[in-house]
Parts: structure tokens; sequence; C-alpha cells
């Protein structure tokens, strides 16, 4: 279930996987919606410096600021 760990919409973060954006910062957009409605435990990225939202765990992205 969704489990937020602090994170909020609009928050910096620090992407630390998949490899093609490790490293890079990006904006937290929102939780990632289900197609029946549910939230999972996934949240939206926006990658900074780039024309991309990925789909991230918690375990995935470091929140900085």
């Amino acid at each position: 279930m969704h489990n937020s760990e602090n994170v909020q919409v609009g928050a910096k973060v620090l992407i630390l996987e998949p490899a093609y954006v490790a490293g890079k910062t990006g904006v937290v957009r929102c939780p990632e919606q289900l197609a029946d409605g549910r939230l999972s435990d996934r949240w939206l990225i926006e990658v900074d410096a780039e024309n991309i939202v990925v789909s991230l765990a918690r375990n995935e992205f470091q929140v900085i600021n």
C-alpha cells in the first residue's frame, strides 16, 4: 500500500536507480495511480534536464530538500 515516508509532491530528489538516470536530480510529481484507481507504492518523478518521467520505488530515490 502507499507509504509516503515524508515524500511530498514538489520535493527535489536524487535518483539512485535505474542506471540510465542514476545520479540525476528530479522533482516528485505525484504518487503513481493504478488503472483501478488505487495508489501504488511508486512515485512519478520528472527528471531534470531530460524530457522524461520515471516511475520509481521509494528505495530508488532520495529526497534532497
